[in-house]
């Protein structure tokens, strides 16, 4: 009888997925003998039974692919839109992995499809998964893949703001992605060389940024380039709905998450505001560049196409050998399997003794703090 692996992409498109769908495929097949089909738009796609086979074919050429051959969605198992309503539709997940037959299915994505993945592992379903997002903000793996692309795309951006805001003198912000966690944004700032980083997990004073730029401007530099976080915020917003929530007796390990729900409707106009707040505090003319989805979009890294590979290939192993309920994950210089009830937790956040912060404060950039 044949032997059938199901795989799907679910969330936000990363570069790599293509590539860590071409080595599941590859190894499974050619080392392994299973077959692999992938299901279409994510959990979506294995709820209305919707697949295509991933023969040789197939997984030619897309190596250097962005997105995701299979199509994507943030679809729930247990929420999941249907005529107008929201349902629960993990039974008609499970029929239908019986119905192919699938020794066991793999899920490649985010925080939210690690949960989604669990649910549905908790359901009975032989599971195991990849960790891709360009937040790297997965529990349980030092790295998660398309993060260094995304990495590479913002790092460009703050190198070439660099020539603009010096020309003009300007103040410019430059907006990454990071609703939660601020990896990208270090990162990015630290490689680019920025003056100002600020992260969710530390909420900013407008009026120490403004005096950081003022010093710049009496040390004779005549701009300064500040890189943001989506999901960072003021302290003046931070501290109002922590003590709001602090009345509500929310534990102290959920504060953090409780916050950031919370000032959800601030976020949509932050940048513009800080540009405003700078502008006036230091009299100096601002700009906004939000990068946006370009930061996952385009051709994955080498290292990304190298770090999806290996995973690919490694998730296969582990596939052969009968172990679900695994996410495959980067520790040091192993890939090794790490219980999904671990990795669904929580999130990998940056945190306040990391060693690029102690760098960033060493070398006088300024953390809003």
């Amino acid at each position: 009888m044949e032997k059938l692996i199901g795989i799907l992409t679910s969330g936000g498109d990363t570069p790599g997925l293509n590539a860590a769908i071409r080595a599941i495929g590859k190894t499974l097949n050619h080392r392994y003998g299973y077959t692999l089909i992938g299901f279409n738009d994510g959990f979506r796609g294995l709820m209305e039974n919707r697949f295509i086979h991933l023969n040789d074919e197939r997984l030619s050429n897309i190596l250097t692919a962005g997105g995701t051959i299979l199509g994507s969605s943030r679809d729930k198992p247990n929420k999941m839109p249907v005529g107008g309503k929201t349902l629960d539709m993990t039974e008609a997940m499970v029929e239908n992995y019986h119905k192919n037959h699938l020794s066991g299915l793999i899920c490649l994505g985010g925080g939210g499809t690690q949960k989604n993945a669990y649910h549905l592992a908790k359901a009975g379903l032989n599971i195991m998964t990849l960790p891709k997002t360009i937040d790297n903000d997965v529990v349980g793996t030092d790295v998660t893949f398309g993060f260094d692309t995304a990495l590479s795309i913002a790092t460009e951006a703050v190198d070439r703001l660099h020539s603009t805001a010096s020309s003009h003198h300007r103040v410019i912000i430059l907006e990454t992605m990071g609703h939660r966690v601020g990896w990208l944004a270090l990162e990015a700032g630290v490689a680019g060389g920025a003056d100002v980083i600020l992260l969710p997990e530390l909420p900013f004073d407008e009026g120490k940024i403004a005096e950081a730029i003022m010093t710049r401007t009496k040390q004779g530099k005549r701009f300064s380039i500040v890189v943001v976080a989506e999901g960072a915020v003021p302290q003046s917003v931070f501290n109002k709905a922590k003590k709001q929530l602090e009345t509500m007796n929310v534990e102290n390990d959920d504060m953090l998450k409780a916050i950031q729900n919370q000032v959800e409707s601030y976020l949509s106009v932050r940048t513009v505001r800080l540009a405003e707040v700078l502008e006036k505090q230091t009299g100096k003319e601002t700009r906004v560049t939000i990068l946006g989805h370009v930061q996952r979009g385009g051709t994955p890294s080498a290292r990304d196409r190298v770090l999806s590979t290996a995973l690919g290939a490694r998730c296969a192993q582990e596939v052969a050998k009968g172990a679900w309920g695994y996410m495959m994950s980067v520790r040091g210089t192993e890939i090794v399997p790490v219980p999904l009830e671990e990795v669904v937790t929580g999130k990998k956040y940056v945190p306040e003794d990391h060693y690029l912060i102690q760098s960033a404060r060493d070398m006088g950039i300024c953390l809003g703090i």
